[in-house]
């Protein structure tokens, strides 16, 4: 929604209000006790409403560009390489994969 705001001050169109409404599935198969615990996303929906006195082209550019902007949707729809480390009392933790 911060993206909507910042583009739509660039492109001069007017946002009145909006809301956002993002359903997200999960799934988790295995077992903590088991140290097979392994869970994932399998889906994601959003519905954005939009409150604008402007034309539906002006409006839709900026929905376009703000989901092209949009740091999270675009790692979700395009899988970026992740990394992460632990450190324990400041010395590294080694886990297992």
């Amino acid at each position: 929604m911060t993206q909507v705001s910042r583009y739509g001050h660039m492109l001069k169109v007017t946002v009145n209000g909006m809301r956002m409404k993002v359903t997200a599935r999960y799934r988790v198969d295995g077992s903590v006790l088991n140290d097979t615990i392994q869970g994932r996303m399998v889906g994601a929906e959003t519905t954005l409403e939009i409150d604008s006195p402007d034309p539906p082209e002006r409006v839709a550019k900026v929905v376009r560009n703000a989901e092209r902007g949009c740091f999270v949707l675009q790692a979700l729809q395009n899988p970026v390489p992740v990394t992460g480390r632990t450190l324990l009392n400041g010395t590294p933790l080694e886990r297992k994969p």
